[in-house]
């Protein structure tokens, strides 16, 4: 079967490498030309999505250019401790979640795409695809036409296919907060640990990489929109540094030597169509969950709708059993998403609630999040083998 997967971010290679594993000719259409590794901060993948990687089979390859990090700590702005849990894993859970740029992440699963036999075109934008009963045409702003049987968006949060599948799906929004990521040398952060205060302006994140390095993002709330054109480094360690002025965020921002990102926060309403006949949508085009899980969400995507096209006897058929099986679990996950990102909102009062609930729901976190991490991700028969997924 031959397949165009639009996007090549994080869905997109792990969506074609799952494919070409089950037979499947898949083609990656990406709009930017800008190298992968210069896309792009830090961010987490939870066990979950480091146990999907293993079934795609480039699990070590991503652990080689990712930090394992064992806790998650909550603090307040003064920086007392609410709670200490294992960071996006179950506490008996011998395997660790990691921490990489973003960049690095889309290298390796394009190199593995790429050597499993996918094609990935690079500067083409989607502006159009026409379905008929046995394929779909994808047209792009170059005046480039393909033709396969089936079209999966990976286009995150923008999504052009979710509008193509339906023109009223709802359309992302800036979520009321922004942030900044940069890179931090100073010493007595303990390693391995990912750390989150609940500071007057927001959020702040960082995580000790090694005894030296911190990874930080401040995410900053604002109900307006602000411009983030033009903003240098300089400029951005004097805002962040007048945002955070508690004690732990003020000593890593003055200990920065790079800014990495910056961008907004967006949130999208559910979106309650996620494919048609021959086009289906996987990652942040179907549901930005964020919290620290649209990269993994974006590769159970990918053998989950490897496995389903594997036994349906078509792809309609295929696709919706995609929808069936994800859909609960994407559901119950886009709520918390909702949660944490409404305690990041600044606040005095905000604050206050935010660490008298946390307070009380830590020591019941493993009970309210294990589901996520008991994932059993499907494993695909081999090309040549019996056409069939299993668990």
């Amino acid at each position: 079967m031959r397949t165009i997967v639009i996007g090549g971010g994080i869905a997109g290679p792990a969506i074609a490498l799952a494919l070409q594993q089950i037979g499947h000719d898949v083609t990656v259409y990406e709009a930017y030309e800008v190298p992968v590794e210069d896309v792009g901060a830090h961010f987490s993948l939870a066990v979950n999505g480091l146990r999907a990687l293993e079934k795609l089979g480039c699990l070590r390859d991503v652990q080689a250019v990712g930090f394992p990090i064992d806790r998650m700590r909550f603090h307040t702005a003064g920086g007392h401790l609410l709670g200490d849990v294992p960071r996006l894993r179950r506490e008996a859970d011998s395997m660790r979640s990691i921490s990489l740029q973003r960049g690095r992440l889309v290298a390796v699963l394009r190199r593995a795409a790429l050597d499993a036999g996918a094609q990935i075109v690079t500067g083409e934008r989607l502006v159009g695809a026409t379905e008929s009963a046995d394929s779909v045409v994808a047209e792009f702003a170059s005046g480039r036409r393909d033709t396969a049987e089936l079209l999966v968006g990976a286009d995150g949060v923008w999504s052009t296919v979710r509008g193509l599948i339906d023109s009223s799906a709802p359309r992302a929004e800036y979520a009321g907060l922004y942030g900044v990521a940069g890179i931090s040398t100073m010493t007595g952060v303990e390693p391995g640990v990912w750390n989150l205060t609940y500071a007057r302006n927001g959020a702040f994140v960082y995580t000790g990489i090694d005894e030296r390095t911190q990874w930080w993002t401040a995410q900053i709330g604002d109900p307006v929109k602000p411009d983030l054109r033009g903003v240098d480094e300089a400029q951005w360690l004097r805002r962040v540094t007048e945002l955070f002025p508690e004690a732990m965020p003020r000593a890593i921002v003055g200990a920065a030597t790079s800014i990495v990102a910056s961008g907004y926060l967006n949130v999208c309403d559910p979106v309650q169509k996620w494919h048609s006949g021959r086009m289906v949508l996987v990652g942040d085009a179907a549901h930005p969950v964020g919290v620290g899980h649209g990269a993994s969400m974006c590769i159970e995507d990918a053998l989950e709708l490897a496995a389903a096209l594997s036994s349906a006897p078509t792809v309609p058929a295929a696709l919706r059993a995609y929808d069936a099986t994800r859909r609960p679990r994407i559901d119950k996950l886009l709520k918390h998403g909702h949660d944490a990102r409404e305690s990041k909102r600044p606040g005095a009062v905000k604050r206050q609630i935010n660490a008298a609930k946390m307070r009380v729901l830590l020591p019941f976190f493993e009970r309210a999040q294990g589901y996520l991490y008991d994932y059993e991700p499907p494993s695909l028969s081999a090309v040549g083998g019996s056409q069939s997924a299993t668990r």
